[in-house]
């Protein structure tokens, strides 16, 4: 991924301005405004150097020295994110089965962070943006709302349709969103220029020292210059390390500092443009462009993650944390452009509901921050894991580098806490809620195995006990899926019974995933010869890969055993589970995971078996 040849490297540099920036390009919008907004920040000159220090030092300590210099390294087979960082960590103490199980409870719950996120990003850069409308004339006041909710209907409407189409202007836009905010601020920088002294970490220490106890109230609303920075670790699949390296250093960071520095500027001259400094820059002229384009790199910003969220999920699904969803591919070129309707509706009915109900992105800001802080602080605990037992590092070096980092990120979460009555719950009820939803399925498939497992036949004893009589033989292949493969398939055990024939080639076929993004197509398949033209196939996917059980089932011919597609049927077991009382789970989780597991979608669809050759056949098992 890191081989880019010069117009490769442009062009992947392009994309990750658009896709992976997007979220902290908009920051300039709401930071600066709520944190001397907050009313803790008394207005001076000494002040406003001293916050925008507190800003640059923020932005270079955690983005460009954690996330772009530090973070970007813990790449899993060139994949990034906190799933990524999961896994890797995960490997690293697989030899220490508590500290795993506790570390991936962690890190699920971390995952669980992201949709939170994916809720409050959309409602507050979209409103921030649409709010320009009342600096131009507070008669829009009344349209803010439902001018915001068109807008997040609109981008939630066109995703069935992929991004394919349109995703090759969010790079070029959003460089024009940059060139303008850096444009912006050296406008009211050339009137203050001694307002780049603020540059000196001197500013932000003297601040912090003199006012600690509203430097730690204030650490709340200056989180948000960063909101968005994770953003550049879980993208790096998509353009590599070096492109979102450069785009940060060489366009993100300067533009971001410019604006920042210009709206301080422009708050030297004019105090009274606090109420909203960013768009109070622009002359009145350039009011109402400035909020299409604001507009634009929100509803960019906007996609970017949920995008993510698409992504995030089909990968948790195939971790075995979630039942299997409708997902529907929107490129023929591009297998990671994915479609999952639950999860498109599901947030937008969440951010409607945020909308409603926190009605401005400053009520909103309260609620952003908790959920990003908590991100960084369990990517800061995982990573010290992976440099640890997975890379080997010197306990000292570990300790020394990630207890910075979580020292810099506790202080921050520490603040945010202060705003948990205050909207910062949101966020933790809906990752709660989807944390209770992951564990519930992780247990109950833990449970059902066990049951199939403890209450069915061992497969190699059953076969030789069938083919000591042989029912009658019929032609073609039959594929059983099972969960295991020890027990035999109930769906065999139902074919014997209700059809008392046999296919002339049988195969058994466990489908396994892991915690790495790739399985090589070398590793894809193992095969086990049982006798009488029957084999145990277990087919290994990462949890980046497109389960595609024909296509894998297609390489078998190399070891004597050949699939006719146009003669194979594939045999599945649809289960029905019965809650019981005494059961491995409280009463109500068993209920959840029943309804859950009813409501999962087809495993034909999910492994992409096609649907004239499937034949489903149902037990019920109790729990």
């Amino acid at each position: 991924m890191e081989q880019h040849g010069k117009s490769s490297l442009a062009a992947l540099t392009l994309g990750a301005i658009g896709v992976v920036y997007g979220d902290i390009g908009t920051s300039v919008l709401y930071a600066m405004k709520e944190v001397f907004g907050s009313g803790h920040v008394q207005f001076t000159p000494e002040n406003v150097y001293g916050i925008l220090s507190i800003f640059f030092w923020t932005l270079t300590i955690i983005v460009s020295i954690k996330y772009v210099a530090l973070v970007l390294r813990a790449d899993n087979n060139g994949e990034g994110g906190l799933v990524a960082m999961l896994a890797l960590a995960s490997m690293a103490v697989k030899d220490r089965p508590v500290l795993r199980h506790r570390m991936l409870i962690v890190g699920i719950f971390g995952t669980c962070l992201f949709y939170g996120d994916g809720v409050i990003t959309p409602a507050i850069s979209v409103l921030s943006a649409v709010e320009g409308l009342e600096v131009i004339s507070p008669a829009f006041t009344k349209y803010v709302i439902p001018l915001t909710l068109i807008i997040l209907f609109g981008l939630f409407a066109v995703q069935k349709r992929g991004t394919g189409g349109i995703g090759k202007f969010f790079g070029p836009i959003t460089l024009v969103w940059f060139a303008g905010i850096a444009g912006l601020g050296l406008f009211h920088i050339a009137a203050h220029p001694e307002i780049l002294w603020a540059i000196s970490p001197y500013y932000a220490l003297g601040f912090i020292f003199s006012e600690p106890k509203v430097t730690f109230l204030i650490l709340g609303a200056v989180v948000l210059c960063v909101t968005g920075g994770e953003a550049l670790y879980a993208d790096m699949g998509h353009f590599g390390k070096k492109p979102i390296r450069v785009a940060w250093f060489s366009i993100v960071m300067p533009a971001l500092t410019l604006n920042y520095f210009g709206q301080g500027a422009l708050l030297l001259t004019e105090p009274d443009a606090v109420t909203n400094p960013f768009f109070n820059m622009a002359p009145d002229w350039l009011l109402l462009p400035l909020v299409v384009l604001a507009t634009a790199a929100t509803v960019i910003a906007s996609q970017a993650l949920i995008s993510g969220a698409f992504s995030v999920t089909k990968q948790v699904v195939q971790l075995g944390f979630l039942p299997r969803l409708q997902v529907l591919h929107t490129s023929v070129k591009d297998t990671g452009q994915i479609y999952i309707p639950l999860v498109n509706w599901g947030l937008f009915v969440t951010i409607v509901l945020a909308v409603m109900m926190f009605k401005s992105s400053s009520n909103l800001a309260a609620a952003y921050g908790i959920a990003v802080c908590t991100d960084m602080l369990i990517t800061t605990v995982l990573t010290f894991f992976v440099i640890r037992y997975g890379w080997k590092y010197p306990l000292w070096l570990c300790l020394t580098a990630t207890s910075f980092f979580f020292m810099v990120d506790l202080a921050f979460w520490a603040s945010n806490l202060l705003k948990l009555f205050e909207g910062g719950w949101f966020p933790l009820l809906i990752a709660t809620a989807i944390l209770v939803l992951m564990l519930t399925w992780r247990d109950g498939r833990g449970i059902l195995y066990t049951k199939r497992q403890e209450e069915g036949l061992e497969l190699a004893s059953f076969l030789d006990a069938v083919f000591a009589a042989p029912p009658t033989r019929v032609s073609g292949t039959a594929v059983f899926l099972t969960s295991g493969q020890v027990a035999v398939p109930n769906a065999m055990l139902h074919n014997l019974k209700h059809n008392k024939v046999l296919h002339l080639q049988n195969l058994f076929v466990n489908v396994q995933n892991h915690e790495v993004p790739w399985i090589a197509e070398d590793k894809r398949l193992e095969v086990k010869d049982l006798g009488h033209d029957c084999w145990q196939v277990v087919i290994h996917y990462g949890f980046n890969d497109n389960p595609d059980v024909p296509g894998a089932l297609a390489k078998l011919h190399g070891v004597g055993c050949k699939v006719d597609p146009m003669a194979t049927s594939y045999f599945l077991s649809r289960d029905s589970i019965v809650p019981t009382v005494g059961g491995g789970m409280a009463a109500w989780r068993e209920k959840l995971f029943a309804q859950m597991h009813l409501n999962a979608s087809s495993a034909a669809d999910f492994l992409n078996l096609p649907s004239n050759s499937v034949v489903e056949l149902g037990s019920k098992i109790e729990i």
